[in-house]
């Protein structure tokens, strides 16, 4: 069954006469006229009884016009959806890491959607781990991700977007403070909370410490800054983490590292050599233009 044939049986269930059918649809009567009978062979059942030169539907060509009718409008309505999306009506699968969604990913999808082209492009937003994100792309779940950056990821383009500075928060009243800074030595001297280390802060991280050979108290890891910082401020210990503005609601201290800067960098990535929609690929070049900043 083809739908080809779909749309014939309509016509000349509509028309109730294969002639009149036949011009409508631009074809030959007997070319009509073989397309019925093939698809009434296929489904073993009489669709049309003749009446003089006119046809009329039988009890089973009347329910199968509704399934048709359906089924046609359905495939219209697809086709519809097909031609938004290849427009400037498009939809964009979004996902980010946590500290991303207080302010910067709010604020560049409403950027985007702010200039006159993009304002019918709709979002869906997704908020997860740098791993999860990277399977999702691969599975197409998601159009493009903002992230830490993966290795051994060819077939991944991974953009530099932000670059965030790394501090020390500790709880009021901390040791610490009355040096002002922080020197990553000492990190040993504390409890610290970590990032789960399976994350990628927790594995940039963890590089930090294995490169400066240190020995430190991870008494235990946590998904992000927001409950990184819970903890911190009720005194269960301090933590290396991006300085980010949600930290700074928390009553917690920030403070500076010691020496050579550390820095974490944000990436957006989405698939290489993979097929886009306008909507999709016109965001990521807004995030390309205008996006590499906090």
């Amino acid at each position: 069954m083809t739908l080809n044939q779909l749309l014939y049986f309509q016509k000349v269930a509509q028309c109730q006469h294969f002639r009149q059918a036949a011009a409508d649809l631009n074809i030959s009567q007997p070319s009509l006229s073989r397309s019925m009978a093939v698809l009434e062979e296929e489904l073993d059942i009489i669709l049309f009884e003749r009446s003089g030169r006119n046809v009329r539907l039988t009890k089973y060509g009347k329910i199968f016009l509704e399934h048709v009718d359906r089924i046609l409008h359905e495939t219209d309505l697809a086709a519809e959806r097909m031609r938004q999306l290849s427009g400037n009506e498009g939809h964009v699968d979004i996902a980010y890491v946590f500290p991303l969604a207080g302010r910067y990913i709010p604020h560049m999808v409403r950027k985007f959607l702010q200039k006159e082209k993009n304002s019918s492009v709709t979002f869906s937003f997704h908020q997860s781990h740098t791993g999860d994100m990277i399977n999702g792309l691969k599975a197409d779940r998601y159009d493009v991700i903002f992230g830490s950056y993966v290795e051994n990821e060819p077939d991944i383009q991974f953009v530099p977007i932000i670059n965030q500075k790394m501090v020390v928060i500790t709880p009021p009243g901390h040791p610490l403070l009355e040096q002002g800074f922080v020197s990553l030595k000492d990190l040993e001297r504390y409890p610290i909370i970590g990032y789960d280390r399976t994350s990628g802060l927790g594995k940039f991280t963890n590089r930090i410490y294995q490169t400066h050979d240190l020995s430190l108290n991870i008494i235990c890891e946590s998904p992000d800054e927001n409950a990184i910082s819970a903890l911190v401020a009720e005194d269960f210990g301090i933590a290396l983490v991006a300085d980010v503005d949600l930290i700074r609601e928390r009553n917690v201290c920030v403070l500076p590292l010691s020496g050579a800067g550390f820095t974490h960098t944000v990436y957006m990535a989405y698939k290489k050599e993979h097929y886009l929609i306008s909507a999709v690929k016109n965001f990521i070049q807004f995030i390309r233009k205008e996006g590499t900043h906090l």
